[in-house]
Parts: C-alpha cells; sequence; structure tokens
C-alpha cells in the first residue's frame, strides 16, 4: 500500500472548443459537465500516480460531488486543480476546482481507490 500523504496536487490547463460542448447546446460551444468532471479526475490521478510505491498501482474514481457554477465559453483556458486531502488506507479524498482565470466555474470533491492493474486484466 502507498504511502501518500496529504497535500499532493496537480493543475492542467485546457482551452474549450467544440469538442467539449454538449450535443443539446450546438452551435453554442462551452464546456459541458462530463468534459469539467474528466479533467478533474485526470488532474487527481496525477497528482499521485508518481507516488504510487508499486509499478503496477494505479487509481480509479469512486465518486464524485462537484457543482458547475458557471460556463466557460469556446477559447477561455480553463484550469483544473486536484489536491489530495485525505489518505484512509487505499480510498483517497480530493478537493477539485476548475476555474477561468480568478473565476470559478466549478468545485468540490473527488474520491479514488488505489488499486493493481492486475485486478482489472482477464485471464
Amino acid at each position: 500500500m502507498p504511502t501518500l500523504t496529504p497535500g499532493a496536487r496537480h493543475a492542467l490547463s485546457v482551452t474549450v472548443d467544440a469538442t467539449m460542448t454538449p450535443e443539446h447546446l450546438r452551435p453554442i460551444v462551452v464546456l459541458s459537465t462530463p468534459t469539467m468532471i474528466g479533467l478533474m479526475e485526470e488532474a487527481a490521478t496525477r497528482s499521485v500516480q508518481p507516488l504510487l510505491e508499486e509499478s503496477d498501482q494505479t487509481t480509479v474514481g469512486t465518486h464524485v460531488d462537484v457543482s458547475h457554477e458557471s460556463a466557460a465559453r469556446e477559447g477561455e483556458e480553463v484550469t483544473v486543480e486536484a489536491e489530495l486531502v485525505a489518505v484512509d488506507g487505499p480510498r483517497l479524498t480530493f478537493s477539485v476546482m476548475a476555474r477561468v482565470g480568478s473565476r470559478i466555474i466549478g468545485r468540490g470533491t473527488h474520491r479514488r481507490h488505489v488499486v493493481d492493474r492486475a485486478r482489472f486484466s482477464r485471464k
């Protein structure tokens, strides 16, 4: 089991484009909620993956509790941040936030679980 401690963090930035918009809003281009959540999960994963003790370990998402508070429009740069705030054995809790500049567009918590990759392989 990894010896992860709170404080690990990662940030990533993307520019909103047409591939990120919900079908029902087209031709309007905005960041969809599923895309925002996916970016939050990616940032959380990247924050701890290099810290896992064994190369065959990774994390899987188990819970997402976020609000999508404001739109991010086409061409705007969205920065997503994740910080590991609690470790309970293999259970990891992250604070996640998405923003455009200083404007928060989404925030909440995300939980992941440390697993062995072999658990998911077919034999």
